[in-house]
């Protein structure tokens, strides 16, 4: 990267289901793969699952930052591959939605580690609420990841609208997923973007690839580990590598676009 600063980006989506979360972890894998320091924050803050998928039982979560005054060092724990993870909680309903304390309050923790951190990953919950528009907010690129299915095309749109018409998030990324080839991915797409194009002026889109259907995901879940390890030659595995190079060409936005951002302190200082 262009600068010292970490990249921090959100994968998102407006249905759940689409294997956001699962993307989220292979792709922390890949890049701390080819020696990237890498933070998989799991921002499904009452339903998280990062370390379920990863076969995870971390003692403490976001839950005890806010609730119990434990320091974000404390929290964050080290997987087996090569990445560490900040995790969440799970069916606990004061995490549900976060008041502004505790947003700026988790900025704020989040301040003194942009020195050990090359990418941060921020896998988000699924749907418009607003813990999902925070953290796209706070991320300076957004992976919204779509599926072949109807539902999962018009609650992409309703988040990208959300986010155009409410704060004026203009640009995305996105990933297709559990299609079976480019062609099939790039009609998906296409769908999504006819929509965006016609009904929200000013909204760019950037397909950055997709995930073809392979049974040794399937096989990773059930095994609670990275796809990506359990089957290295696999057709996902493959597509993975090829979206974790994508992701290393990109560099941080010069400017704030108005909203705030993880790491923002120096950001401004930039500016």
């Amino acid at each position: 990267m262009a600068t010292d600063l970490p990249l921090v980006f959100s994968i998102t989506s407006g249905k759940g289901g689409v294997g956001k979360t699962n993307i989220s972890v292979n792709l922390a894998y890949s890049l701390a793969q080819a020696g990237k320091r890498v933070l998989l924050l799991d921002a499904d803050l009452g339903l998280a699952n990062v370390d379920v998928i990863l076969g995870l039982m971390p003692e403490l979560n976001l839950f005890h930052l806010f609730h119990e005054d434990a320091k974000v060092t404390d929290i964050i724990c080290d997987t087996p591959y090569g990445f560490k993870v900040l995790p969440a909680s799970s069916g606990v309903s004061e995490m549900l939605a976060l008041t502004t304390a505790q947003k700026l309050d988790l900025l704020e923790a989040m301040d003194g580690l942009e020195d050990s951190v090359d990418y941060m990953i921020v896998d988000t919950g699924a749907g418009i609420n607003d813990n999902v528009v925070y953290f796209n907010l706070a991320a300076q690129e957004r992976i919204v990841v779509l599926t072949p299915e109807p539902t999962s095309l018009t609650d992409a749109y309703a988040l990208i609208k959300v986010m155009k018409l409410d704060h004026g998030i203009e640009h995305f990324k996105v990933v297709v997923n559990m299609v079976p080839d480019l062609a099939s991915a790039k009609e998906v797409f296409t769908r999504l973007h006819r929509a965006c194009d016609h009904f929200l002026s000013g909204v760019s889109l950037d397909l950055i690839g997709f995930l073809p259907k392979d049974p040794g995901v399937r096989k990773a879940v059930r095994e609670q580990k990275p796809f990506c390890l359990v089957e290295p030659k696999g057709l996902a595995c493959s597509a993975m590598k090829g979206l974790a190079r994508t992701v290393q060409g990109w560099d941080i936005a010069s400017n704030l676009d108005g909203n705030i951002k993880f790491f923002w302190k120096k950001l401004l200082f930039r500016s």
